[in-house]
């Protein structure tokens, strides 16, 4: 985290707590404070988390009962280059609002939130597993420069501070300046990511294990080509975690 973005996040946060003091910042009404990413009680009941059954390669949940694995239909037709994937949480109501705001309103104050929702979920599975480095997915330096912050580079640090798992910011850039994936299709995504992500030049990665984190799984074109960009520079394995599972 750079010193802007902390500065950012200390005037707003400081901000809300003057006009709106541990008040819940989806319903208005519930009591919430800072600590809790100012979501109450009530709003927090909104929250599904991602339980079996789900598709083995990129944990899209599926209802109803299971007695072998299963790999949803996304993943039989896209060529897909990290080994799993794994969301906290289904992409709706207050967490698809929370990540929104976050993400393109400045609201920070929603980080705690979003981080105790994949710590929750990751740290258990990833610790013990000997991974050598959290990844987040790269902004292009232009978009970092607009934006300020990488949210996925934040959350990292979150769950890395948990799992005594390194953060890498260093191996991955995005080298093109790719259009939002939001409106795209599933075959648009794909093409939309070709050759976006690389290794940085000199990265020696031969016989690493990586987790690429991100907010946001849809149809895994992005994680997925960070994770070829990984792979192509020797990881051994490369794994996904996401906060949240579009459905």
């Amino acid at each position: 985290m750079n010193a802007v973005t902390a500065n950012l996040r200390h005037w707003l946060n400081t901000g809300l707590g003057l006009f709106y003091p541990n008040v819940c910042q989806f319903c208005a009404t519930g009591q919430a404070t800072q600590r809790e990413g100012y979501v109450c009680t009530e709003c927090w009941t909104q929250v599904r988390f991602i339980r079996p059954p789900f598709c083995e390669r990129c944990g899209l949940p599926f209802q109803g009962d299971l007695t072998t694995k299963f790999e949803c239909t996304n993943c039989r037709e896209l060529e897909l280059h990290f080994t799993s994937a794994r969301s906290a949480v289904v992409a709706k109501t207050v967490v698809l609002e929370a990540i929104h705001r976050f993400k393109y309103s400045r609201a920070l104050w929603f980080e705690n939130f979003l981080a105790d929702l994949l710590i929750r979920e990751a740290a258990p599975v990833l610790r013990g597993q000997n991974w050598d480095a959290l990844v987040p997915v790269p902004l292009h330096p232009k978009k970092f420069r607009e934006r300020e912050f990488n949210q996925a580079e934040i959350l990292a640090r979150r769950l890395g501070a948990v799992t005594n798992i390194s953060v890498n910011t260093k191996i991955l850039q995005r080298i093109v300046p790719t259009v939002t994936q939001t409106f795209l299709t599933r075959e648009k995504r794909a093409m939309n990511m070709t050759n976006a992500f690389a290794a940085t030049s000199g990265t020696h990665l031969a016989g690493k294990k990586l987790v690429v984190v991100d907010d946001v799984f849809t149809t895994g074109a992005t994680t997925s080509a960070c994770a070829k960009a990984l792979r192509a520079a020797g990881a051994a394995e490369v794994c996904v975690w996401t906060v949240a599972r579009g459905l």
